[in-house]
């Protein structure tokens, strides 16, 4: 791990999120990109490039910069190098673009979390983001104040097509000396007898060089649930799993665990593009 992005809309939030990318940066020597989407509507994009430009958005982007280079000089930064860059799109397209452009290989976001009906209605682009990302995604809540990650529960159902993002969290968790909490959720929708499950998670990892691991069959309602009271029963530090990046009617028919762990969970969250 090289190259850290982290978003920022100079909230509380993406101010929590820096903070844990310069503690990961200092762990693994990597570099942080800070970078600050601008969404100018469809109409001044020829302003913005333009010769002499709109004031008001030029204004904004001279703004956006300074922040951004005074964000550069905070005590938890030093030592670590920073590239700053203001863009011009929707912001979580422009996340995965820059992400993609840039080859980086986490991004760390702070996440507000909603529920409910706007939760349905509007989302975040945090989820998106978790949705659609090639690479890890981090999800920092407001009371993260640091990243301990002594206790790390992976949830997943241990197949094969989950094996090769398996190896990156372990990388992950392999930077914080973390203890990995193996763990399948039964729920009556996908019920497995004890001994199959035992028997798929050892066939998971008999071939794999992880050391501090323990695994763990949870039941609950589902698997969402399964994994937040799992997570709070052993007060893990950090909860992390794989996701399919299910997009249009067949994301919004069958939901996403992924998504929903994001906005309900008080803990970090760490997804995993299959």
């Amino acid at each position: 791990m090289k190259r850290i992005l982290v978003p920022t809309d100079f909230s509380p939030h993406a101010e929590n999120a820096l903070k844990i990318a310069a503690q990961i940066a200092k762990k693994s020597n990597s570099e942080i990109f800070l970078l600050h989407m601008l969404e100018i509507p469809t109409q001044m994009n020829d302003a913005v490039t333009g010769a002499t430009g709109i004031p008001e958005i030029m204004l904004f982007i001279k703004k956006a910069k300074e922040t951004l280079e005074k964000s550069k000089e905070k005590e938890y930064l030093k030592d670590i190098k920073i590239t700053t860059q203001v863009n011009f799109e929707r912001a979580f397209e422009g996340i995965l673009s820059f992400s993609k452009k840039n080859d980086i290989d986490l991004i760390v976001m702070g996440s507000h979390g909603v529920s409910g009906i706007e939760e349905i209605l509007i989302g975040s682009n945090t989820e998106k983001i978790v949705r659609l990302s090639e690479v890890p995604v981090l999800v920092i809540k407001k009371n993260t104040p640091e990243l301990k990650a002594e206790n790390f529960v992976f949830a997943s159902d241990f197949s094969k097509e989950t094996k090769k993002p398996f190896k990156k969290m372990v990388e992950f968790a392999n930077l914080f000396g973390a203890k990995l909490h193996l763990t399948m959720i039964c729920t009556p929708n996908s019920f497995k007898t004890t001994a199959l499950s035992e028997k798929i998670i050892s066939d998971f990892t008999a071939d794999l060089n992880i050391k501090n691991y323990s695994t763990h069959i949870y039941n609950d309602v589902n698997i969402e649930k399964g994994i937040l009271n799992f997570s709070n029963k052993i007060n893990a530090d950090l909860m992390g799993l794989c996701t399919h990046g299910r997009t249009g009617m067949a994301h919004f028919f069958t939901g996403s665990i992924s998504e929903d762990l994001v906005n309900h969970a008080t803990k970090p969250v760490i997804t995993f593009k299959i």
